[in-house]
């Protein structure tokens, strides 16, 4: 996007994430201010991030993201937005920074059969309600998932896992 990135991750161990995000965030802004003559931070704050379930959520999550220049009105269709997976997971490209999703291969048991399956899957578009929620569960770094998903979360991390109403609870009545 123009003023920030989408990714969508699956670390080797659980742990890794947040290093592999600083180590990645220092040498791209090393990188940039050397080639732009420039110096000081690039990113305007820490990175944000939930746990996607990777059932239903996984797909839904990653067509979010291939449709985010499309819904910006950046291109017509994301096949045109030039730094996309969508490139990969449509068969047009093969890029080395992207492993296809076990999620992703079992649309389809053919390489041609995944493509279709995908492509039919990311012109249905996102529906509102799901828009929200990945929004939602994102902008609070809360898990997006099932509710069998999000309890197993809230009881592994010992914190809540669910999205909560903005502001301060609201004082019971006597």
């Amino acid at each position: 996007m123009d003023n920030h990135v989408h990714l969508l991750l699956t670390p080797s161990k659980p742990e890794s994430l947040a290093p592999a995000m600083r180590v990645l965030g220092q040498n791209y802004v090393q990188a940039f201010n050397a080639r732009h003559g420039r110096s000081g931070t690039l990113w305007q704050g820490r990175f944000k991030s939930c746990l996607v379930d990777s059932d239903r959520y996984l797909l839904t999550v990653c067509r979010y993201i291939e449709l985010n220049p499309v819904r910006a009105a950046m291109v017509t269709a994301p096949e045109d937005y030039r730094w996309s997976s969508v490139h990969t997971h449509l068969g047009t490209a093969c890029d080395p920074l992207i492993t296809p999703h076990p999620v992703y291969l079992a649309l389809a048991h053919t390489f041609a059969e995944r493509i279709a399956a995908y492509r039919e899957w990311l012109q249905a578009g996102i529906c509102e309600d799901d828009l929200k929620a990945i929004r939602n569960h994102l902008e609070q770094e809360r898990a997006l998932g099932s509710e069998r998903f999000q309890k197993m979360v809230e009881k592994t991390l010992n914190r809540p896992a669910i999205c909560r109403p903005r502001g301060r609870p609201r004082a019971r009545a006597s």
